[in-house]
């Protein structure tokens, strides 16, 4: 429990913020998560029967919600709505005057064809928040394009700038054209906010995955302009290109992970020194090819030549000991397993296990940013339409007997 400065049992930053949350699959559902994490209260409204189609999707038995729904709806309170029917939308708009931010995040157009545009929800509810989560911005020529994680990391430019030189570009693993852009996202949202405290006044705040993504570039453009030319595919070195080492090195060990990123600061020699004193490699300290971080940019391979033999000779822990405590900046490659298996990493909370009601017990990342003064523990995602008679009781004060009639008519 956290405590505020009073010792008394500290409020959540967000708490009181209530959340229309009309989000799916990852990009939308990461908005609402990260406000659910800092305390806003989320209601997830679903379709009946099948719900959000991130329930579905990839899951490993049929009739169970996917590992993947669940690491992206913690901490949220499900209803099921069928916005399609004439009573589904009227309860709609019978919830957002008392709602402070709506979010979507549906393919270009459903949601203003469906009656609730932003000009729509703002007429019923001039303080609310309008978020929007799409592929690409208003007034793009691919503006009514579909799109996902890997369409706004090619079309952003993160792809361009990943790989090998001379190789084709990947996709980098990390879903930054989803969750990147959500975070994003709630940013703005957050920002609105505050601003809203000042003028009383809700606004609209939009996110598209390519203009994201471009953001996540930025130093990208420094080497752009640098060169007058697209900055290139540079393998692991930093997209820069202006020192060495900046590699991932093998180490003892024939694992697939079996290695320990190693780099030197381009802003001086501080880091190179300090590496060849650890290694042993005084002799190099006047070498000419290495005098400055530009010169061995310049000598990538005969670098890599002096470090390989000193990591092939160590596991990547060790290397990453050594290196570290001698002030040189090292990072084991480290897998998903051996980062949910880490012990201070539970302790902290960066994982957490919560207790899904039909999943059971299931260790999940949790929310990384740590407040003195707000504390939210982390909770399973709910079950399709779990809180149907909790959440309309308290919006629309509506009794057994009501929820009865809507769903016998598939409302909810």
């Amino acid at each position: 429990m956290t405590l505020g400065l009073d010792g008394k049992p500290a409020q959540a930053a967000l708490a009181g913020v209530r959340v229309l949350d009309l989000s799916q699959f990852e990009a939308g559902t990461a908005v609402t998560e990260t406000l659910a994490w800092l305390g806003a209260d989320v209601i997830k409204i679903e379709p009946p029967v099948a719900g959000e189609q991130g329930r579905s999707a990839s899951s490993d038995s049929p009739g169970l919600d996917s590992f993947y729904f669940l690491l992206l709806n913690a901490n949220k309170r499900s209803v099921t709505l069928n916005l399609k029917s004439e009573r589904g939308k009227a309860m709609l708009r019978q919830m957002i005057p008392q709602a402070d931010i709506f979010i979507e995040n549906f393919a270009p157009g459903a949601i203003e064809r469906l009656g609730f545009g932003y000009d729509a929800v703002r007429a019923l509810n001039p303080r609310i928040i309008y978020a929007q989560v799409k592929g690409f911005g208003a007034g793009s020529p691919y503006e009514s394009f579909l799109s996902f994680d890997m369409i706004g990391q090619a079309t952003g430019g993160v792809m361009s700038i990943t790989g090998e030189s001379g190789a084709r570009p990947l996709k980098p693993g990390p879903t930054l054209g989803d969750t990147g852009t959500g975070l994003h996202c709630a940013i703005g949202v957050l920002a609105a906010l505050y601003q809203r405290v000042a003028t009383g006044a809700g606004q609209k705040v939009e996110v598209a995955m390519q203009e994201a993504m471009v953001n996540y570039c930025r130093v990208a453009y420094a080497r752009q302009s640098a060169t007058g030319e697209a900055c290139p595919r540079s393998g692991n070195q930093v997209v820069l290109g202006t020192t060495a080492p900046s590699e991932a090195y093998r180490c003892k060990g024939d694992g697939p992970n079996d290695y320990c990123y190693v780099y030197s600061t381009r802003a001086n020699n501080a880091h190179w020194e300090r590496l060849l004193r650890t290694i042993g490699r005084e002799d190099l300290l006047n070498e000419p090819r290495f005098a400055t971080p530009t010169d061995r940019a310049a000598n990538v391979a005969a670098i890599d030549a002096i470090i390989a033999p000193w990591m092939a000779a160590r596991t990547k822990h060790e290397a990453m000991a050594t290196l570290g405590r001698a002030g040189v900046p090292a990072g084991a490659v480290l897998d998903t397993k051996e980062l949910s298996d880490d012990p201070y990493l539970r302790a902290r909370g960066v994982f957490v296990t919560v207790q899904h009601p039909v999943r059971g017990a299931f260790t999940m990342p949790g929310w990384p940013v740590k407040m003195s003064a707000s504390d939210v523990p982390v909770t399973a995602a709910p079950l399709l339409g779990a809180n149907n008679a909790e959440v309309y009781r308290e919006w629309l004060d509506l009794g057994e007997h009501d929820l009865s009639a809507l769903r016998a008519d598939g409302v909810i």
